[in-house]
């Protein structure tokens, strides 16, 4: 076997563990037109992923069959480009859905907030799938659910007010994540112990990357239902609650 034929077997077996563009070759001085093409391609499937809207209609039909109730909640944001514009307006309830979340109050161990963040795309393609597969969990585990809240125009912040509007003792969001160049349906989880107004990032716990070409939902659904009990436990979220789920299958 050759020396470059020997490399080119290398950079295949690699390109199985990544969708990475490595080793994609070059045409003269420039990368081959098929690459370029997809490249392209890649670029308008992630613009489209952010200015994407959440099928509103079709989730609130979809969500019926976790027996919970569901709130309709929009941000500060009214329109979409306030929204990339104003990341604030996207972290706070408008004035309608703080009284809707008021009449909800109530005495929870768990909100679901769903809210479409940069890519809408990942919440319609992934979010109903893990539900399926995380709140059988929770309730097994006798958590007190509250409402589910299907968010427009929301930032991950948003489930500060959200849980500390119900009285939830744990916030758990799922939203889009911003897309990338081999990703545009990615979905993100972030975990949030006693909820409110004013925290900051390093009070949560995010799982990232969550769907199929990436961390499988039900592996997603798995290390986040682990992260809640262990938050509850320790009565706590954030940067000194680390994840060693893996510590169980790799001691």
């Amino acid at each position: 076997m050759s020396d470059d034929l020997y490399k080119q077997n290398l950079w295949d077996k690699l390109k199985k563990f990544t969708s990475a563009r490595i080793a994609i070759g070059r045409t003269g001085s420039s990368i081959p037109v098929h690459n370029s093409l997809e490249f392209k391609l890649a670029h308008a499937h992630a613009r489209d992923a952010v200015y994407s809207r959440l099928d509103v209609d079709k989730l609130n039909s979809e969500l019926t069959r976790f027996n919970l109730p569901v709130l309709n909640i929009s941000s500060r944001a009214s329109y979409r480009e306030q929204y990339l514009q104003r990341p604030d307006l996207g972290r706070r309830t408008d004035d309608v859905s703080n009284e809707i979340l008021q009449a909800n109050k109530g005495k929870y161990d768990i909100v679901i907030v769903i809210a479409d963040g940069l890519s809408a795309t990942a919440i319609n393609q992934n979010m109903i799938d893990f539900l399926a597969s995380v709140i059988p969990m929770f309730k097994a585990a006798k958590m007190q659910l509250a409402p589910i809240c299907l968010v427009e125009q929301g930032r991950v912040a948003i489930g500060d007010d959200i849980g500390a509007a119900l009285n939830a003792r744990l916030s758990l969001i799922l939203i889009g994540e911003r897309p990338g160049l081999s990703a545009a349906d990615s979905m993100g989880a972030y975990i949030t112990f006693s909820p409110k107004q004013g925290l900051t990032d390093d009070s949560r716990n995010c799982v990232s990357n969550i769907r199929p070409q990436g961390l499988p939902i039900h592996m997603a659904a798995e290390k986040i239902f682990y992260l809640i009990r262990q938050a509850f436990r320790k009565q706590l979220s954030g940067v000194q609650l680390k994840d060693d789920s893996d510590e169980r299958y790799f001691p």
